[in-house]
This record gives C-alpha cells, structure tokens and sequence, in this order.
C-alpha cells in the first residue's frame, strides 16, 4: 500500500473520520464501545468521503482519566483490525503510549496520532520509525507560559518534528496539528485556527482538527449537540489556510462545505 499517493491530493483536503471507541469521550462517548456498532460507523464515514478512520481509546477531554495501556489496546485493536479486514482505507490510533501503537501497527494501522506530539512516552517515536508508519504530531504542553505564543507553537512543533527524525521517523511521513483545544485559552485557539497557515513554514502537511470542541462551544454558547456550523466554518478556514486534512465527528457535512470552498477557490468543479 503507498500510503503517501493516498493520503496527498495537491490542492485537496483529506477528511479523517473520528471512531472513539471510549465510553467517556466528550462528544460520542459510549456510542461505538460495541464492536459491531463501531464498524457499521466506520462504514458510513467512509461512505460519506472519509480518507482516513482515526480510532480512539482513551478520551482526551478535559480532566480525563488516563486509560492503562492494557485496557486501551483491548478497545482500539479489533476495531483496527476489524476496518483493515472489511474496508480499503487508511487508520490512524489516536494514542500518546508506545505500548499502544505498536498492538495498534501490527493490527494494521497506518498512522500513529499522538496529542502529545511525541514528548510524553519516549519510546512511541522509535515505534512509529520501526512499522515505517506515518504520525501527526500536535502541539500541546505542560504549561501554558507562553512569549510570544505563535512562535512558541511553532517552536514547540519543531521539538516534535526533531524527536520523530532523530527516532528514524521519515521526513515525508510527518504531519503536524497545531493542537487546538490543548494547553490553549480560548483567546489562543482562536488565534491557531486563524493562523493555522504558519505551520506551513515548518515544511509538513498541516492537520486542523477543531470538531465540535470546546472553542466552538465557548464562542456559540452551544453544547457539545449544536457545534457543527461552527465546525463547518472551521473546515472552511482549513480549505483557505492550505490546510491537507482536517479530523471531524460529521464527515458529509465538512465534505460537502470543503468541496463547495475548494471550488470558489479554484474558481471551477473539482474534476
């Protein structure tokens, strides 16, 4: 599988599809812990335009409870393994323990996402360069103590970015995420998802994930039920950006506004 000529169309965005299989995730938490109920969504995200099936066994939520490896290998592996089995498309593990993608590389996972971008286990970037797979690398934290904060984020990535490479970690197999909803002020994520842009001066396709979090929540006074408009503009804003992916919960409805600004873009239909 050339996972590069599937995952890069010049010009387009790739939309990544959100599986949490948790039963604690702050937006669909406990809906997919079934196995079955989990790949009957996957099947429809890809139905609906979703290039890739990012899956998910610890919630990342304000104030979540970490997940011991252990048991987040139990939930993310037979889904894994089960999309691999049924459907031709590319997954991700959204996970931050080595112990953990590697179960998740050997079932068949493409990607490796890591919200700590590499720095909170040590090992995950060896394992990444070792099954030869891709990662997203997002901004995030132990602080919020910033200078002048976007070229602290900038700063931050390229740490991530260096620590994926000296691990043996392909050049073009890197993306990197500028983490919003993480180590962030509301102030400060509007601010990344304005200036998203600039993380194209680090060299790597950049990954907007915003979907349904709390920015959306705060700045619309609406509940984690009512964010999708509020996604779809953020989606809009990855098309303008030059963004190549963005992750989202409602793939047809990002599809469907991705395609409509990548045509007032181009000024014509996609081919």
């Amino acid at each position: 599988m050339k996972v590069k000529d599937r995952l890069f169309r010049p010009g387009h965005i790739e939309i990544m599809g959100i599986l949490n299989v948790t039963p604690d995730s702050f937006s669909d938490g406990g809906r997919y812990t079934e196995l079955d109920l989990a790949l009957a969504h996957a099947e429809q995200m890809i139905a609906e335009g979703a290039s890739i099936i990012d899956v998910g066994g610890e919630s990342t939520r304000p104030g979540f409870a970490e997940v011991p490896a252990q048991e987040e290998i139990r939930r993310v592996v037979p889904v894994i393994r089960g999309i691999k089995e049924r459907f031709d498309i590319l997954v991700s593990v959204d996970t931050y323990k080595a112990q953990t993608a590697q179960a998740a590389l050997e079932a068949g996972a493409d990607i490796v996402n890591d919200v700590w971008g590499f720095k909170k286990d040590p090992e995950i970037a060896k394992v990444t360069a070792m099954y030869d797979a891709y990662c997203v690398l997002m901004h995030n934290r132990f602080d919020m103590e910033y200078g002048d904060f976007m070229e602290d984020v900038l700063a931050d990535l390229r740490q991530s970015i260096a620590i994926a490479k000296e691990a043996g970690v392909k050049d073009d197999h890197i993306i990197v995420d500028p983490g919003v909803g993480f180590a962030k002020s509301l102030e400060q994520n509007l601010l990344v998802t304005r200036e998203v842009g600039r993380l194209k001066e680090l060299g790597y396709p950049v990954l907007l994930a915003t979907s349904r979090k709390s920015m959306i929540g705060l700045t619309l006074d609406e509940d984690k039920n009512h964010r999708l408009e509020g996604t779809i503009a953020t989606s809009c804003q990855a098309v303008m950006a030059g963004c190549e992916f963005v992750r989202v919960h409602d793939v047809i409805e990002n599809r469907r506004a991705i395609r409509m600004m990548e045509a007032i873009r181009d000024g014509r239909k996609e081919a």
